[in-house]
Order: structure tokens, then sequence, then C-alpha cells
């Protein structure tokens, strides 16, 4: 045991509503880049407790030391993008077709922003919402995952050295450790303006149902069934440590995660051993171990899911090139270590068309292109995905408009490790939402359109007349 939480409970969190509703009031009337201001400082707290945080996540959550400094660093980026973000809040001017008019819009804070975490990445999709909240002149109550309460806990410390460095609201950020009911709270105020949700579809579809009830605005980041076309003219070493990092990565838990690989046939033989090779290679351990590549799953019903899908996989007609299973003995002792598998399927099982979050990756062999994207876009979900290939022809088809159908469409990279500065998010079951960079902050703020007549007459648009 390294130690003990007090869950919220539902008196705690009427009293954490009204702090935040204060706090706003106040918080709004700071100017954007002071409030960027805000956003520098948490992002330098940050680089100087970098290797402690990451440590915990990589101890609470379980991905690869390297893993867990990687997504500290990801906070750190994401503030120092927010900094600049915060003297660019711009609207456009337009002319007017009225003599002596002036039209422009301008967007204000919306409020309370409800944010809603995994537990696959306890600290960079709060500092996503976070950061952009505040230049923005939002308030945030955030409730992580029950999984990784200690990382939650530990950012809250940290922002909250910012807050009275400042002499700031408390109400600014709070942290609500608890199970689904305070998230089912935060869902269903009208209170809160805005619910950013990171999670499963299942429960997105509920969030999404939920918020839009009350007429207010969701943010969803939601499940991913990723793929990597792998083209005959494709650099085969770039391809194989593209797809194995894809897929057996935070042990198959990322969102981005690579589930299927779509093969051309030609090489289709020659990807399978390397890769078959390639995952005799990997190191399975202790997460803070620098040596090894591969972490436990989260708990023990996500080993149960990962052997379920593996039989659900078998019936069905998959064949496995790299057998899976639940590793034993020293130092596998929880019962969450598990041997990253490999199996041959089609794309119409019903267990390739789901997202299991597990290391599991599915080959499919393929002809044409064509025919590769439309299988690659043939699953309910539309997150990430990626063609390796040195031929541009077939790199820009699969850019086009006739080629990937996800929210991230990636070439000679794989399918996971997104950068902040681009808009993250996908299309169909993913939720359609987008965090991190590009114009997301719109997102955080209200839109108002305003037009202003500087004459000592009244015209009115479109030429009516109205005479009195």
């Amino acid at each position: 045991m390294i130690g003990k939480i007090k869950t919220s409970t539902e008196k705690d969190y009427d009293q954490v509503i009204e702090t935040a509703q204060a706090a706003f009031k106040e918080f709004r009337m700071i100017p954007a880049p002071k409030r960027g201001e805000f956003v520098r400082q948490l992002g330098q707290k940050l680089r100087e407790h970098k290797d402690d945080l990451g440590k915990l996540v990589s101890y609470e959550m379980g991905k690869s030391l390297q893993e867990g400094l990687g997504e500290v660093q990801e906070m750190i980026d994401i503030c120092d993008f927010a900094v600049g973000l915060s003297r660019q809040l711009h609207g456009y001017t337009m002319h007017s077709e009225r003599p002596g008019h002036r039209m422009y819009e301008q967007y204000h804070p919306l409020g309370i922003v409800g944010v809603i975490t995994a537990f696959n990445f306890p600290v960079a999709v709060w500092a996503w919402n976070t950061a952009l909240a505040w230049i923005c002149g939002n308030v945030t109550i955030w409730k992580p995952s029950e999984k990784t309460p200690f990382c939650a806990i530990a950012c809250q410390n940290i922002m909250m050295e910012v807050l009275k460095e400042n002499n700031l609201p408390e109400g600014i950020s709070s942290v609500m450790v608890s199970d689904h009911e305070i998230g089912q709270l935060l869902v269903e105020d009208k209170r809160v303006s805005l619910i950013s949700f990171t999670g499963s579809t299942k429960v997105g579809r509920m969030v999404s149902s939920k918020v839009a009830e009350r007429f207010g605005k969701s943010i969803l980041e939601l499940g991913g069934n990723n793929a990597i076309i792998i083209s005959k003219d494709a650099d085969l070493d770039m391809s194989i440590i593209g797809a194995v990092f894809g897929a057996v990565g935070t042990a198959g838990q990322r969102c981005t995660s690579t589930r299927r690989l779509i093969i051309h046939e030609d090489i289709y033989d020659e990807v399978k051993n390397r890769l078959v090779k390639a995952y005799g290679q990997l190191k399975i351990g202790n997460p803070l171990d620098e040596n090894m590549h591969v972490g436990p799953l989260i708990d023990v019903l996500a080993v149960n899911q990962y052997e379920m899908a593996i039989e659900n996989c078998i019936q069905e007609g998959g064949k496995f090139v790299v057998e899976g299973g639940v590793l034993e003995g020293k130092d596998y002792e929880s019962g969450c270590y598990v041997k990253p598998c490999i199996a041959e399927v089609e794309n119409s099982f019903q267990i390739v068309q789901h997202e299991t979050f597990a290391p599991i990756l599915y080959l499919i062999k393929y002809k044409t292109l064509e025919e590769a994207i439309a299988i690659q876009n043939d699953v309910p979900q539309g997150l990430s995905s990626a063609i390796m290939t040195q031929n541009l022809r077939e790199a820009e088809l699969f850019l086009s408009q006739a080629g990937s159908d996800c929210g991230i469409a990636n070439v000679n990279i794989g399918t996971s490790g997104a950068e902040i500065g681009g808009a993250f998010g996908g299309e169909k079951e993913t939720g359609g939402g987008r965090e991190s960079g590009s114009d997301v902050w719109k997102y955080y703020m209200r839109r108002q359109t305003n037009t202003i007549n500087y004459t000592a007459s009244l015209p009115l648009a479109q030429g009516i007349k109205f005479d009195l």
C-alpha cells in the first residue's frame, strides 16, 4: 500500500460547484495574456517535478518509465502552446452592408469545464483541457479515473502552488476522486458549461445524450480501432518499428494503439515473419525498469477482457502466429502481465470490429490500395490511421477525401504518438471531439457576433424599410 484516498461525496460536489462558480466570476475578468502567465508558471513547475511525476505515472498506471516521462513532457508542451495562444484568441472582422456600421466576432469564457479522464493517460489529457480552459478564462473540475487517483492529486498539488503564489481563488482548479457517481453529477449539471470526456464509446454515448438533454457542450474522445496499411513500396524496417511500438506501447492501452495491420499480399509473409522475430525480443516486466518494453495491464478486469478477446478470435477462425497468455511466476505476481500476441484474421470478425484495450495485433491481407483503405475504414471507430509507403501517389490518395476517414491520418509514422500542436480526436464512434492544438480553443469559449452602428441613422439589413 502506498497511500489512502478519501473519495468525494455528493455534498462535497455541491461545495466544489459553488466554489468554482465564485472563482469563475473573478477569473474571467483577468486578461487572457495574464492567464497565460499562470499557465507558464504551471509549465515551469511541471519541469521541476517532471522526474517525480513521470515515475508516479509509470508506477500507478503501469506504462514504461520513458512513456511516463513523455506524458509529463506532453503536459509541459501544451502549457507552452497555451501561453502563446493566450495572445491570439481572436475573431474575424467583417464588412457590413450597411453604411457606417462595423461587424466583428469575439470569444468569451464559458464557465465551468468538467474534465473526465481515463486511466491510460492519467495526467496529459487533464493538462490538454486545463491549459486551454485556463487561458480561455474558464475554471475546471477534474474527475480522474478511480484507477489512477494519485496522479490526479499530485497534479492538483502542483496547481495549488500556482494558485497560492498568485493569490488566485482555489475554485479555479478542483479535483474530485470518486467512482462514476461524481462523473454523472457533472454530466447532468447545467451549471457545468462543457464536459470533456475521455473513455469508452459505450459510456461516451450516455455522456453525449445526457449533456445534449440540457443543451450543454461536450468534447468526446472515445474508442479507437486503429490500422496501419503497409504498402509493397514501404520501408519495412521503419514499418516494423512503427507497428510494434504502436501495438505494444503502454501494453496496447492507448486509444491510438495499433490494432490492425493491413499488409499488401506481396510482402505479407515477410512482414509477418519480421513481426514474429521482433515480438520474440520484447521484454515484459516492471515498468520502472528502463530495459523493459512492456509493462502490465491496468488491472485484472483488463486481463479478463484480453483473455476473452483471444478466445473470441480463435472461435471466429483467427490464427495466432504469436501466442498470448498471462505471465506467472517471479516478478509477475500481480497477474496483470500478459504476452503481446499477433493473429491472422478477417476484418469482418466481430472481435476485430471492437476495440480491446490490450496488446493484441490483427494481421489482414490486401491486394489493392483501394481495398486496403476500404478495410481500414470498415470499423465503427475513426481515431487514428497510417500508411507506410514511399509511393507519393499512394500517400496522397490515403490523405484525400477518398482515403482515411479518421481524425488522424499519418504517412510513414505509426498511429500513436500525436503531438500537441495538432487537433487530437476522431470521427464516427470516436466521438467527433477535438482536444489539444490548432484552433481547439474555440470549443472552450462562447462565440459572439457584434454589429456597431456609429451613425445617427438606423438602416436595416437586406434593404428593409421600416418608417414610422
